[in-house]
């Protein structure tokens, strides 16, 4: 009898620790809002007694999301080795996504908008944060992830407080201008484009090989085959739709926030409206998603295939992006 007692008692007691992981990793799991930007920099702003300046906005955005990647419900779950966070993989990838549109944006920042032409000085703080987001994002101990990202947080903050510095000794710059902003687009539509090509491999096709196109005189290092056939495993199609989700909030974010201090530019170029539809299609990714796991039905199936519609988001926003481009170059 006692032996029965305790053997229930040990079953219970696993059934109560499954569910408890269970639910916390449900609520580990949830993807953060988006930031209200205007209450974001209109308290940044008091908090330091200052008037944001051109560069205000996008740099305090960047210190946000850089901090929902730590502080969201969790934390960062990227690197841990003990359970929960040990099952989780859809918060995993969603981060990295993250993690991605913020190195995009922190290089973009040290090599075009804090920098006046390309033989000009590199701003100290941009300069020490943004290799400090490139550790390998999986780095537990010596020196951890999180430990990096603070550091590169701490010297975003240094570089918005030089933005707004009062003292008649300017130290750091954001120069919005059409070139520079054209240098992120470049750069954003690489990731998107990859993106794209990703989730739409979640159903088999088979695709001819372009590389070469275009070009008669091209090469390439070694011989590649005419036609290829392409397919996501099965067991990564749910991380890269939610590394692919990640990537799009962040991105979001940081758009609305390039609307605010390349404002004139675009005004001037008539491409605000172009902006404002990419974040359009961006703000459609975002939507919730209801079902409790990613379903990959065939292209006209019964069964719907999410990989493919934010494939469809994605592939929408790019083109938006191209269009942009063309406008900053000729508009």
């Amino acid at each position: 009898m006692k032996t029965m007692f305790s053997t229930k008692s040990i079953f219970w007691a696993f059934t109560a620790i499954f569910f408890l992981l269970y639910g916390v990793g449900v609520y580990w799991s949830s993807e953060p809002l988006s930031i209200n930007i205007h209450a974001e920099v209109t308290q940044a702003a008091k908090a330091e007694n200052v008037a944001p300046v051109v560069g205000y906005t996008t740099t305090t955005v960047l210190i946000k999301v850089s901090e929902v990647l730590l502080n969201k419900p969790g934390g960062y779950l990227s690197n841990d080795i003990m359970p929960p966070s040990l099952f989780l993989d859809n918060m995993p990838a969603w981060e990295f996504g993250v993690l991605e549109m913020v190195r995009d944006m922190a290089l973009v920042m040290r090599k075009d908008f804090s920098r006046s032409q390309s033989q000009s000085l590199v701003n100290k703080h941009l300069q020490e944060a943004q290799p400090r987001l490139n550790i390998n994002n999986k780095n537990w101990a010596v020196p951890s992830a999180e430990s990096e990202y603070s550091e590169a947080i701490k010297q975003l903050y240094a570089y918005r407080s030089a933005l707004v510095s009062t003292n008649g000794n300017h130290k750091a710059q954001f120069y919005a201008r059409a070139d520079n902003l054209r240098a992120y687009i470049e750069e954003v539509q690489k990731r998107l484009g990859s993106y794209s090509h990703r989730l739409s491999m979640s159903v088999g096709r088979e695709q001819v090989n372009t590389d070469l196109a275009g070009d008669k005189t091209a090469e390439q290092s070694s011989q590649g085959v005419s036609h290829l056939q392409l397919q996501t495993d099965w067991w990564k199609i749910d991380d890269i739709f939610y590394e692919a989700r990640g990537a799009t909030w962040a991105l979001l974010q940081l758009l609305r926030a390039i609307e605010i201090d390349f404002n004139s530019v675009l005004e001037n170029k008539n491409a605000k409206i172009s902006l404002q539809q990419i974040i359009r299609e961006l703000e459609a990714s975002q939507e919730s998603l209801w079902s409790p796991m990613v379903l990959n039905g065939s292209g006209f199936g019964l069964v719907a295939n999410h990989s493919l519609v934010m494939a469809n988001y994605i592939s929408r926003a790019n083109a938006a992006l191209i269009d942009l481009n063309e406008l900053l170059t000729k508009g």
